[in-house]
């Protein structure tokens, strides 16, 4: 396959199908729904214990398919395969997972979507977009705890028997795919795994009660685990407020559908649901954590592909409220370096402005990457500041001698 076809079919599996898949782990934020009365986090028992099988036929051939799909998802090409990564993330699956914790499997697949799901099997599914946004390990482990907690409680077969007929798609959806490609001339590898997970999620569109349920055992478990139990309320909160962000950025209303938050109703009931269970869970003169530092160890070698990600699907109010997010807990240069990012892509007339500003701040932090050098010393140069932004051109390559385009910076500082 030519490079053109290998970068189309990449540009349709990681962003043209983002707008199809639904989301599994949190909801839409417009939603809202029934009342449903808040389900106590004590009152929540796992059914599913250590090295759990199932017995039925219906469950049975359930495993069978998820079974398959495990093995196409661990040799997926949309998998992070980081050995480092996948140590973190299963030691969190452990430790807030509940009775079968030690059955829980966790991949990681670059899809830079807020998103998360969970199988009938135990195996967990994270996409890099949930990792974006955390601002720390409790947030995290919230989100792991309850999509554990949806295999605690055998929601998926539950979920399932409504919803059989579904379960013909795969076959529909991967020949359809095999026959458009090959008209195409395109390998649509990637594309096919990313509308199977589209597939897969739209099989668990869990009822409020189920997503009630592991809100509750999800949340007794982190807080079991010494997590500060609020940190689950405050992921609804930041949800709520990126899609807003986005919206007004647009000049649109809310959207639900094409991310995480498309399918599970109430979500400003579920924040205030959860809020209420915290404190219900808090134990009084018990110290909790957040995990911040371990979480930003973990995330460091990954931070800046995520947020470069995250820019480039070109929607500014969403990403400025991730990154000013993200820095209240304090600004560093990465953060400096894409906010002016995103201005300079948005490419408002006030945005140039606010790009040159932030690279000049970015570059003022130990942890400034190379590139916000090279922005940086373009800028001093077009402002008519040209021994600056010769200096700033130098520190790029310097940091970053083998960039694909040093020969090219090379050739404008010899002129």
């Amino acid at each position: 396959m030519s490079r053109e076809h290998q970068h189309d079919a990449g540009l349709l599996s990681r962003r043209a199908l983002l707008g199809g898949i639904g989301c599994a782990c949190c909801a839409g934020v417009l939603g809202t729904g029934e009342a449903l009365a808040r389900i106590a986090p004590k009152s929540m028992n796992s059914l599913v214990g250590p090295g759990y099988k199932p017995v039925d036929r219906d469950e049975r051939g359930l495993w069978q398919q998820y079974d398959r799909f495990e093995e196409e998802v661990a040799g997926s090409n949309l998998r992070m395969n980081d050995p480092a990564m996948q140590r973190y993330l299963g030691g969190l699956a452990e430790r807030v997972g509940g009775p079968a914790a030690r059955d829980l499997r966790v991949y990681l697949v670059r899809v830079p979507e807020f998103n998360a799901f969970m199988t009938p099997t135990g195996f967990m599914v994270v996409f890099s977009g949930l990792l974006t946004r955390m601002r720390n390990e409790a947030q995290l482990s919230g989100v792991i705890a309850h999509e554990a907690g949806h295999y605690l409680r055998k929601h998926q077969i539950r979920a399932y028997r409504d919803t059989k007929q579904k379960a013909n798609a795969f076959a529909v959806l991967a020949m359809a795919a095999g026959v458009g490609g090959a008209g195409a001339g395109v390998y649509l590898g990637d594309a096919v795994q990313l509308a199977q997970l589209g597939t897969i999620l739209s099989l668990f569109d869990y009822s409020r009660e189920l997503e009630a349920e592991a809100d509750a055992i999800g949340l007794r478990n982190i807080a079991e685990t010494g997590y500060e139990p609020m940190e689950m309320s405050r992921v609804w909160e930041q949800l709520i407020a990126e899609t807003e962000a986005s919206a007004r950025v647009r000049n649109k209303r809310p959207r639900r559908g094409g991310s995480l938050l498309a399918t599970h109703p109430a979500p400003r009931e579920r924040m205030r649901d959860l809020r209420a269970s915290a404190a219900e869970v808090t134990q009084a003169g018990r110290s909790y954590e957040d995990g911040r530092a371990r979480y930003q160890n973990a995330l460091a070698p990954h931070r800046a592909m995520l947020l470069d990600d995250q820019i480039k699907l070109n929607d500014p109010g969403a990403s400025l409220y991730i990154i000013e997010n993200l820095a209240k807990d304090g600004w560093n240069g990465l953060l400096r370096f894409y906010e002016a990012e995103t201005y300079r892509l948005r490419g408002r007339p006030e945005d140039l402005a606010r790009a040159v500003s932030g690279y000049a701040q970015a570059v003022r932090f130990p942890d400034a990457p190379a590139e916000a050098w090279r922005q940086h010393g373009y800028a001093q140069i077009k402002a008519g500041r040209p021994a600056e932004g010769r200096q700033a051109l130098q520190t790029y390559l310097a940091k970053a001698p083998n960039a694909p385009d040093a020969k090219m910076v090379r050739f404008s500082l010899a002129q």
